[in-house]
């Protein structure tokens, strides 16, 4: 069964994650705010992230980073890293 939640990404009702993806209070805000919409936008966003500056998402201080900028990204907290030179790719 699908749950609804307001995404305070998108700022829309839509269908919420089926878990929490993130351990501890922070996965449960994700969980609780966040749609699956908004989820994907992130997954995409943090695998731009992990190759431009080449993390290895095992290392703690990668995660981190990831964490910090999972925050900027789907609540607004902070700065969001642009990496230098990035150029997206165009839509097809």
């Amino acid at each position: 069964m699908t749950r609804t939640v307001h995404c305070a990404k998108l700022d829309i009702d839509a269908d919420g994650l089926d878990f929490a993806p993130w351990p501890g209070p922070l996965g449960k805000r994700v969980y609780e705010h966040i749609s699956r919409q908004a989820w994907q936008q992130w997954m995409a966003h943090q695998t731009m992230l992990i190759n431009e500056y080449r993390l290895n998402p095992l290392d703690p201080e990668a995660r981190k980073f990831l964490e910090t900028q999972m925050k900027s990204f789907l609540f607004d907290e902070g700065d969001l890293a642009q990496p230098e030179g990035y150029v997206p790719p165009e839509a097809d």
